[in-house]
């Protein structure tokens, strides 16, 4: 991942000029112990499935894929960010695979069918209505734990 101050002007300017979201409560719980914890991964690294619609540069949805889907694709494009690490190795930027193992030896409850992945370049501001639906989704699904993966 590049530094801000390594990033072209323009882009660096426009991240600089993102206003940043106000909290007004601190709705955190009680965590439930990790070996009841079923987990869900988020990605901000614009990944469908092939044949998904594709991102836009600053999408305001999110794209949902299952835990056994490999064949995915990644529209966050950039000049300033190297995909050499993720092209090698999914679990670069979704760690399914390691969260898998861990539910295997009884480190967490379980992995969650469905993932999901918001495109990084949006503005966090706009993107509030599709991060509810998708909690919901994840609710439904009786996912207690995710794990964010920024790219």
């Amino acid at each position: 991942m590049v530094l801000m101050r390594d990033m072209p002007k323009g882009v660096r300017e426009t991240l600089e000029e993102l206003e940043m979201p106000g909290f007004t409560d601190r709705p955190w719980t009680t965590p439930a112990p990790a070996r009841e914890r079923k987990v869900a991964v988020v990605s901000s690294a614009g990944l469908s499935q092939r044949g998904d619609k594709p991102f836009s540069w600053s999408a305001r949805d999110y794209r949902a894929f299952s835990a056994g889907d490999r064949d995915l694709v990644m529209t966050h494009i950039a000049v300033d960010y190297d995909r050499t690490a993720w092209q090698q190795d999914l679990n670069a930027i979704l760690p399914i695979d390691r969260l898998n193992e861990m539910a295997v030896v009884g480190e967490v409850g379980a992995v969650a069918e469905t993932h999901y992945s918001f495109m990084g370049a949006s503005d966090p501001l706009e993107l509030e209505a599709p991060a509810r639906e998708a909690v919901a989704r994840m609710k439904e699904e009786g996912v207690n734990t995710v794990l964010l993966a920024p790219v």
